[in-house]
């Protein structure tokens, strides 16, 4: 149980950090409340459906490979964390301003930031976890995080904004390598 608990807050948390490096990169321009909340809602929505979809993947996956597939999955963070670990260092002037606040900037952000959450849910059924309980924390940790990210976004500006997201993507890429490791070795 306690250690389902500490799968579902190491999941939750690296991919919070990854809505809170894009929430801080939105807020350094300030928004208003109702701003704030359709982004959170947009962003909660995006990981929690990329997370259903990488599960729906993985069981069909499961059923033509078997249990390789779980595997999969865990590579599948792996790669995704170190792109963003890539990515986290990748020249700020090279990344082009889009306004994420609405419209398809907003649809685009929240496709980009649950790319990971389909890794997630492609290896979630296959770590030994609650799936209806871990998207429950990773909804509550995302909305919580993109507030966090966008309230202080103006204080903090771009230096917090690309550690958050160089943080996140080496939590990931952890995370896909323990995953593996417990899962090759039969533990949780």
């Amino acid at each position: 149980m306690i250690a389902a608990a500490l799968k579902v807050l190491v999941i939750a948390a690296s991919l919070g950090l990854d809505v809170f490096a894009v929430s801080v990169g939105v807020g350094v321009r300030g928004v208003a409340l109702a701003v704030k909340i359709r982004i959170g809602v947009a962003f909660a929505a995006a990981e929690i459906g990329m997370n259903l979809l990488g599960a729906g993947l993985a069981i069909l996956a499961g059923h033509a490979i078997g249990d390789v597939a779980g595997y999969f999955g865990f590579v599948a963070l792996f790669v995704l964390g170190s792109y963003m670990v890539f990515e986290s260092f990748r020249e700020a002037a090279a990344r082009r301003p889009i306004d994420m606040s609405r419209g398809w900037g907003l649809l685009l952000a929240s496709l980009s930031i649950s790319l990971d959450s389909l890794g997630i849910g492609f290896s979630i059924l296959y770590i030994g976890v609650p799936l209806v309980e871990t998207l429950a924390v990773i909804a509550i940790v995302s909305i919580a995080s993109t507030s966090t990210g966008l309230t202080l976004g103006k204080r903090l500006g771009r230096r917090i904004e690309e550690r958050a997201e160089l943080v996140g993507g080496i939590l990931l890429a952890s995370t896909g390598v323990l995953f593996a490791l417990l899962k090759a070795l039969h533990v949780g």
